[in-house]
């Protein structure tokens, strides 16, 4: 979801959503990663410097994408921006209006709750596995208590601007951004769907 109402997330409602989370399975418990709520005028200095860096291709790594990307993959990314813009009525022309709303992925969306997720930079891929699993936990509990999230890739492509903003440790890798909050159901963003890839796509027997 990429609209949200102005209605703010109860404390204890948020520190449920988040302890529930924390059941997501862990390679031996480890339970690694951290969920920063990100407030006040530490959000203003975030969002602001996040999208100003955008807008000066200050980009800083690539982070979730391959490069280069496999056509399949390209193709779906091109489905899913089609999905979004289509909602929304705007136009494959109108870049104007296209970074707007990209640029709102700096915002958190607007969202009443604005977390960054973090990982020890010496995880490998398990730790990424277990702190996977915890973010899809997190999205799943907040769906299961009526509020809504959408996870947020971009931030991660700007890991020291972001470290240095929140006064993080050089440890930190910045995994995503999450936004969180109640969704706003008429909102245009709100009806963009995307399909998923068949069975054979992604699964074959090996005998």
């Amino acid at each position: 979801m990429r609209t949200y109402l102005p209605k703010p997330v109860p404390d204890a409602l948020l520190a449920q959503v988040l302890t529930d989370a924390r059941r997501a399975p862990s390679s031996s418990n480890l339970q690694p990663g951290s969920f920063l709520s990100v407030e006040g005028e530490a959000r203003k200095r975030l969002s602001s410097a996040l999208t100003d860096a955008w807008r000066n291709d200050q980009r800083e790594d690539y982070a979730y994408f391959p490069q280069p990307w496999p056509m399949a993959m390209r193709r779906r990314q091109v489905a899913a921006a089609q999905a979004l813009y289509g909602a929304l009525g705007i136009a494959r022309e109108d870049q104007s209006a296209r970074d707007a709303q990209f640029a709102r992925n700096f915002q958190f969306f607007d969202a009443p709750v604005a977390l960054v997720v973090t990982l020890h930079r010496d995880f490998g891929g398990a730790g990424h596995m277990d702190l996977g699993m915890a973010v899809y936990g997190l999205m799943l509990a907040a769906q299961s208590h009526g509020l809504a999230t959408c996870a947020i890739g971009a931030i991660a492509s700007y890991p020291d601007l972001v470290r240095s903003s929140l006064q993080l440790d050089a440890h930190c890798a910045i995994a995503c951004g999450l936004a969180l909050g109640y969704a706003d159901p008429g909102a245009p963003a709100n009806q963009a769907e995307t399909t998923r890839c068949k069975l054979d796509d992604y699964f074959r027997v090996i005998a």
